[in-house]
């Protein structure tokens, strides 16, 4: 699949840490290492000193939100499931919130993703609208995967959500689906304008 890749929309928010250290750490060494970049190079591109990556990729420091960021686009990480918690957390109480629009959005070639109640990095389920712009399954590289479950619901337009184990499912506005998230999966719009639908990622 095409990588996601953040663009900034309106004011960065307030640093805040990274979910899950130890699997923050691996995915982002094993990024770097699938992308054959040492500790240097990749530091440098991302902007951050080289002892602060190793610090991450070995769970000794805990990133703010923005060099999360910054390593996302680095290192074309393929999924906005980095930002679920896998972890318990004992913080209770939270809230966040997002205004129609202010969504945070990591545009592809494939999808344009707007990712909802980003400042709460700790959490288990990750709420995000995305534009379908791909039209045959074709313009994907690869499957996407990653662990936990996934709920999609079609806000507008018709969608053709295409799964390794099943038959390519036609699915149109009001239709839902839920399904096993590490199972390979892709989606592409079917009708005249990009299809738009509301996926909620949960982690394990």
């Amino acid at each position: 699949m095409e990588p996601i890749q953040f663009e900034d929309s309106g004011p960065a928010p307030e640093p805040t840490e990274a979910p899950d250290g130890e699997v923050l750490g691996r995915m982002i060494r094993e990024a770097r290492k699938d992308k054959g970049l040492t500790l240097d190079e990749a530091a440098k591109a991302a902007a951050i000193g080289r002892s602060t990556l190793s610090k991450i990729e070995n769970n000794q420091t805990r990133p703010s939100f923005d060099i999360i960021r910054r390593l996302m686009q680095t290192l074309e990480l393929r999924t906005p499931q980095l930002f679920v918690q896998s972890a318990k957390t004992d913080i209770s109480g939270r809230r966040d919130f997002t205004r129609t629009g202010d969504g945070e959005h990591q545009v592809t070639s494939t999808y344009d993703h707007e990712l909802l109640c980003t400042e709460l990095t700790s959490k288990r389920m990750l709420p995000y609208i995305s534009t379908i712009k791909a039209r045959d399954v074709t313009e994907f590289d690869n499957w996407v995967r990653h662990s936990g479950e996934e709920f999609m619901y079609v806000i507008s337009g018709d969608v053709t959500l295409f799964t390794e184990h099943y038959r390519p499912l036609s699915m149109r506005a009001g239709d839902s689906v839920y399904y096993d998230s590490s199972m390979g999966h892709g989606c592409i719009s079917t009708s005249e304008e990009p299809a738009k639908v509301l996926w909620v990622s949960l982690g394990d």
